[in-house]
C-alpha cells in the first residue's frame, strides 16, 4: 500500500474513533474540530515527536494568552475607552504570541495562533442558556473553561495525529 493511501486509511479510521469519542465517552469534555487542528498542525509541524511537542506547547500556550486577552477584555481592568479595549488587550497578547518564537517549544508560530484563534472563536461563537456564554467561565478550574477544554481538545488531537502517522507507517510497509 502506498504511504497517501496508509496515511489515507489511518486518519479516517481514527478520525471516525476521534469523532466517536468526542461525540460519545468525552462529550462536554473535548471538541472535535479543535481535536482536528491540532491533528493536521502536528503533521504540519512535521509529523514527528518534536512536532507533538511543539504542538501541544504552542497551542495551549495560544490558547492560555487567548484566555487572558479574553479576561481583559470582559474586566477591562486599565479602564481603557470601549472602543480601544479589545483592540489594545489583544495585540498587546499577540505581540506575546509571537516574539517567543525563538524558544524552541513555542517556535511554531502557526501552532501557538491556532492555539489562540480557536479558543477566541469558541469563546465568543458558543452560546449559553444564559447567552454569556464561555465568557463567565474564564477562571473556572474545570472544563466549561474555554482555555481547559481546548486544550484537552489539542493534547487529544495532537496525540491521534501522531498515533494516525505510526499506523500509516506499518500500513505503508
Amino acid at each position: 500500500m502506498s504511504q497517501l493511501t496508509a496515511l489515507s486509511v489511518s486518519i479516517a479510521v481514527l478520525g471516525a474513533v476521534w469523532v466517536f469519542l468526542a461525540l460519545g465517552p468525552l462529550a462536554g469534555s473535548v471538541l472535535v474540530w479543535a481535536g482536528f487542528i491540532a491533528w493536521g498542525c502536528y503533521f504540519h509541524t512535521g509529523g514527528d515527536n518534536a512536532a507533538l511537542q511543539k504542538t501541544m506547547v504552542g497551542m495551549i500556550y495560544g490558547a492560555v494568552l487567548a484566555g487572558i486577552a479574553l479576561f481583559l477584555v470582559v474586566n477591562n481592568p486599565v479602564g481603557l475607552p470601549a472602543a480601544v479595549a479589545a483592540p489594545v488587550y489583544v495585540g498587546v497578547t499577540v505581540f506575546f504570541l509571537v516574539i517567543v518564537a525563538s524558544i524552541g517549544m513555542l517556535s511554531v508560530v502557526p501552532a501557538n495562533v491556532y492555539g489562540y484563534a480557536a479558543t477566541v472563536a469558541y469563546a465568543l461563537q458558543t452560546p449559553t442558556a444564559d447567552n454569556v456564554g464561555p465568557l463567565a467561565s474564564l477562571t473556572a478550574a474545570n472544563l466549561t473553561n474555554p482555555v481547559l477544554l481546548l486544550s484537552l481538545s489539542f493534547v487529544l488531537g495532537a496525540v491521534f495525529g501522531m498515533i494516525s502517522g505510526k499506523v500509516a507507517g506499518m500500513l505503508g510497509k
